[in-house]
Parts: structure tokens; C-alpha cells; sequence
């Protein structure tokens, strides 16, 4: 029996995860958190709002699915990694936030990091069979696939929630619809696969079947298709290295179409990926930047172009100086919010 903590139990992962959980009698839920929803009942131990670690010390998890949206997820990160509990990590913004000192804390607590994401997890699968040379992230394109920057330029939060092929909540959605997903996606893939930034790549594939490529140093291309279904590897981190049947139907083959991102219209990927070469705290600022200018235009504060424009702002005005521990990390994460806070007064 696998004891699982998760973190983030009314989100969109969270409710796919109970899924999940509840189909196995080997996987049992023995904690769970939420932002502000009540789950009385939900686990033996709930807990709604708050830092979630003395949840964790008193439950005592084999694996921690961490699907907490933006930062806030970065507390209950750094304690499975420090305390060699299984991360199954869901929180992408951890990472990308944390890097080195993330994977410090990996190192010394000794335990096992599994990506749920699905792009990560086609990859992390991938990578069992052989040491990549290079990696192929691929990016739906969003809602807005092919538009220009002045098409886009009165679009409501309305239309870019609604995402072509997967189901996901308004957080990331907004995310990939300005493909600042792929930003912080490709940072994730830098840290989880020891890669530098050169050696991955992003490509748009409409039909979101194709959800990692593999290139091994002997010309061998590798690629993990399947459904747009979050249960599956969410099903793969939770019972790793088993296999266990899902509700989601097999892959019918069909034509797969790729081409290259626009940089110019969707800016964010670039400027995640710049963040991510320049380093240091550069990441965490982008990501903070990201969240809080998301926020404001999902409450219809500012549009969809100024998205990209505060957060390059944002980055023009960082010092991005690398952070000796958590304290520091914390505080260029609050200066970054506040810069864009007052971008928008």
C-alpha cells in the first residue's frame, strides 16, 4: 500500500488524481490540502489554506503529489525533496523557481522526483531507455494558434480559457494560450534533465499527441504518444515504476503535424527562455511576474499583449542575482511581484 499526500486536492489535477487513487487499491489517500474549497473528509488529514509541511510531518506520506498552482507550491517541494519523500511534482513553478537549490535538496534528502506534467513525464519515460542528447518539448499553440499580435489585441479572458485540447484550470490555460507554459516548461525540462538550454527544443503540435521527443546520439528520435487525458501520468508518478490500467481509451494514429512556434506574437516562450540562460534568480522573477500579471488579466485589469509586456519589464529592471537558500529566493520573488504591481498602477 502507497501512503499519498496531495496537495491541491480541488484543482484540476487534484480531482483527476482522487480518480486515480480511488481505481487502486494499492495507492491510499492518507492527506490532502486545497487553497480555500473545504475537503472535510476527503483524507484522514485536511488541511485548507496554510503552509501544508506539519500536515505532512503527521502524515507521514511515501509520496507527495504536489499539484498546487504558482509559488505557494514551493514550501511542500522543497520538504518531500529534503526529507526523501517521492515527489510527484505537478507544480512546475517550484522548480523553475527553486532550480539549484530544488535539486540540492533532491540530493541530499535522496529521493525520487517523478514529473507529472505530461510533456515532463513523456520525457522522463523516454529518458529510462537511454541518455538523450536532445529533448523536443511540444506546445499545443493555444487558443489563439496563428493569430497575429493585432488580432490578439482585444481578446477577453473568456476566449482564452477556452483551450483546444485539453481541460485544465484558468491558471495554466492562460498560460498556454500565451505559451508562457512553454516558458516555464522548458526552465522545468533545464533542471529535470541536466540539459542546457540549447539542446531543447519547442514545437507546435496542434494536436497534443505527441507530448515529448527524445534524441539519442546515434540518430534514434523517440517519442511518447497518447490522448490529451492528465490521468495517465498522473497514473504513471503515483504507481512508478508499475503500470496500471486506465479509463482512457487507446491511440487511434492519425496525421501528426508540427511546425515552429511564432516568437514574436507569443514572446513569452523567448522570454522564459532568456530567463532561464541568464539564470540566477532570472527564472523565479519570470514566474512571479507571469502569475501576477495573469491574475490581472483574468480580473480584467490589463490585456492579453500586456501579459508579455510586464513581465519583460519586469526582467529588464531584476538584478536576477542567484539565491543562497530559500529566504533569499523568497524575497526576489516578492520584489518581482512588486514590480509589477506598480507597472500596473
Amino acid at each position: 500500500m502507497k501512503r499519498i499526500a496531495l496537495l491541491g486536492a480541488t484543482g484540476s489535477i487534484g480531482r483527476q488524481a482522487i480518480e486515480v487513487i480511488d481505481a487502486n487499491p494499492e495507492l491510499e489517500l492518507v492527506a490532502a490540502t486545497s487553497g480555500s474549497q473545504p475537503i472535510e473528509g476527503l483524507a484522514p488529514l485536511t488541511q485548507t489554506g496554510g503552509d501544508p509541511r506539519e500536515l505532512l510531518e503527521r502524515a507521514a506520506p511515501d509520496l507527495v503529489l504536489n499539484a498546487v498552482v504558482g509559488f505557494a507550491g514551493l514550501a511542500p517541494t522543497m520538504w518531500a525533496l529534503e526529507n526523501g519523500v517521492t515527489l510527484a511534482l505537478a507544480n512546475k513553478e517550484s522548480l523553475v523557481a527553486a532550480g539549484a537549490l530544488a535539486l540540492e535538496a533532491q540530493e541530499r534528502g535522496r529521493g525520487a522526483l517523478i514529473p507529472v506534467d505530461s510533456e515532463h513525464s513523456a520525457l522522463f519515460q523516454l529518458s529510462l531507455l537511454g541518455e538523450p542528447e536532445s529533448i523536443v518539448l511540444t506546445a499545443s499553440g493555444g487558443p489563439f494558434r496563428g493569430r497575429s499580435a493585432q488580432e490578439l489585441t482585444e481578446v477577453t479572458s473568456e476566449e482564452a480559457l477556452v483551450h483546444p485540447t485539453w481541460s485544465m484550470g484558468p491558471k495554466i490555460t492562460i498560460d498556454s494560450a500565451t505559451l508562457a507554459n512553454k516558458g516555464l516548461e522548458l526552465i522545468e525540462a533545464h533542471f529535470l534533465f541536466s540539459l542546457p538550454y540549447e539542446r531543447i527544443e519547442v514545437v507546435i503540435h496542434p494536436s497534443s499527441i505527441v507530448h515529448g521527443l527524445v534524441r539519442f546520439c546515434d540518430g534514434a528520435a523517440l517519442a511518447h504518444l497518447g490522448h490529451p487525458d492528465m490521468r495517465v501520468p498522473i497514473s504513471y508518478a503515483l504507481n512508478h515504476p508499475d503500470r496500471v490500467a486506465t479509463p482512457v481509451a487507446p491511440l487511434t494514429l492519425r496525421t501528426l503535424e508540427f511546425s515552429e512556434p511564432d516568437l514574436e506574437t507569443f514572446s513569452l516562450l523567448a522570454l522564459g527562455r532568456e530567463a532561464g540562460e541568464r539564470g540566477g534568480t532570472y527564472p523565479c522573477a519570470y514566474n512571479a511576474a507571469n502569475e501576477v500579471a495573469v491574475q490581472a488579466f483574468l480580473e480584467g485589469r490589463i490585456g492579453f499583449l500586456d501579459i508579455a509586456a510586464a513581465v519583460a519589464d519586469v526582467l529588464a529592471r531584476v538584478d536576477g542575482s542567484p539565491a543562497r537558500d530559500l529566504e533569499e529566493l523568497v524575497e526576489a520573488d516578492r520584489r518581482a511581484r512588486g514590480l509589477v504591481a506598480v507597472a500596473q498602477a
